[in-house]
């Protein structure tokens, strides 16, 4: 029972996202997050054009959050209106650029380039865009566009590379948008960083502390030259002390012969 509900509820999660992309289209839709939360269920909507999600007066708000109670089963569902910092990194943005210029009948590699020279002038770190389908002729085809560095396969490329895909029909038929980023702060486990060497440290010592230290050595060096003079004029005056005992004792030997 317990998987049933995890299957369940992860194809209710699919229906929104795929009722919200396809009503919010022209507000440039960039994805979705459902929070469960005491008072009610919070649907954080994340958009190109906030106030074309919200509506004159909220009424397209007010209408999506009938929708999501009466169709989708949600429990009080407060829907929460949030701009997309930076679109150029939104792969789901992105690809529905790619879609508007397709319909607008530009030529796909053109189309591909110039959205990744945008996606790239963000800051992102590679990106990779996809189109399939009958591009070149009435065979379908695969063309692969990429630039920078990304991630495709390890835990790396499930956690650190956004995905997004969209889809555009044209008279030859229909072509699939996939787009591929790998934002900017994202830091891989294989990234090492070298530290430039530090120099050692040099105690620099003051001009008075110099001084200081050769006035210290000169008083030094005098006051061993005093002792070495009083060391010699002692030792001078014992050794004629003992010339003088040793004539006396000689004179008093001769005496007494």
């Amino acid at each position: 029972m317990i998987e049933k509900d995890f299957v369940k509820e992860g194809l209710r999660r699919t229906r929104i996202d795929e009722y919200l992309e396809k009503k919010l289209e022209r507000a440039g839709y960039g994805g979705m997050d459902i929070h469960v939360t005491p008072v009610g269920t919070m649907v954080v909507v994340y958009a190109e054009k906030p106030g074309m999600v919200i509506g004159r007066g909220g009424k397209t708000v007010r209408s999506i959050t009938k929708s999501l109670k009466d169709n989708f089963g949600l429990e009080n569902p407060q829907v929460e209106v949030k701009e997309v910092e930076v679109p150029e990194l939104n792969p789901r943005i992105m690809a529905h650029k790619v879609v508007a210029m397709l319909q607008r009948g530009m030529q796909f590699r053109r189309v591909a380039y110039s959205i990744i020279r945008r996606i790239m002038s963000a800051g992102a770190q590679g990106v990779e865009i996809t189109v399939s389908g009958k591009i070149r002729g009435s065979r379908s085809a695969c063309a692969k566009f990429n630039d920078g560095y990304i991630k495709k396969c390890g835990q790396p490329s499930i956690e650190n590379v956004k995905e997004g895909f969209a889809t555009v029909q044209l008279k030859p038929g229909v072509l699939g948008i996939y787009v591929r980023i790998m934002p900017p702060e994202v830091v891989l486990p294989d990234h090492i960083e070298i530290s430039e060497p530090t120099e050692p440290k040099v105690e620099e010592t003051t001009e008075t502390e110099e001084v200081e230290e050769v006035k210290e050595t000169e008083i030094q060096e005098e006051i061993t030259g005093e002792d070495i003079l009083e060391e010699l004029i002692e030792e001078s005056e014992v050794e004629e002390i003992t010339e003088e005992s040793d004539v006396d004792e000689t004179e008093d030997v001769q005496a007494e012969e």
